[in-house]
């Protein structure tokens, strides 16, 4: 046997081409592209979210409760060094009620608004040569199974 076909000559351009190609086959995949897209409309999506609860949800909830967000200033201090808790626990509400406006806005708005396209789309019924179409499907699948 000989050397060279033992060892075959090494092509760099052929490797840095089929390195391409698959960087090429993985960047465009639909799920990559599909990604990138439901990132950007996330972001925007998210943008919506804090609009709301920032303009619309957290001035009623201010109409509601005592005081101005007095909570987000408690601290504790140990050892002349303060660990602001209260910050912590006006995340928290925020979260829950960032939470409560996706729920709603998703599970029921969106849900409702679903639920009334569903309604729309109803199937029409099959022409004569669809149902014939479908017989013949029928019968070939039941042949082909025995």
């Amino acid at each position: 046997m000989s050397e060279e076909s033992r060892f075959p000559k090494f092509n760099p351009v052929k490797v840095g081409g089929s390195l391409f190609d698959e960087f090429k086959s993985f960047a465009f995949k639909g799920n990559v592209v599909d990604l990138a897209v439901g990132v950007v409309i996330g972001t925007a999506f998210g943008n919506i979210v804090n609009s709301l609860v920032k303009n619309l949800i957290m001035p009623a909830v201010a109409v509601i409760t005592p005081g101005d967000n007095e909570y987000t200033g408690w601290t504790w201090v140990i050892n002349n060094k303060p660990i602001p808790y209260g910050q912590f626990l006006g995340d928290i509400v925020n979260f829950l009620i960032v939470a409560m406006a996706l729920f709603l806005f998703i599970k029921k708005f969106l849900g409702w608004l679903m639920k009334s396209r569903k309604d729309e789309a109803v199937v029409p019924p099959l022409t004569k040569d669809q149902e014939l179409l479908a017989e013949i499907r029928d019968l070939l699948s039941e042949r082909a199974r025995s």
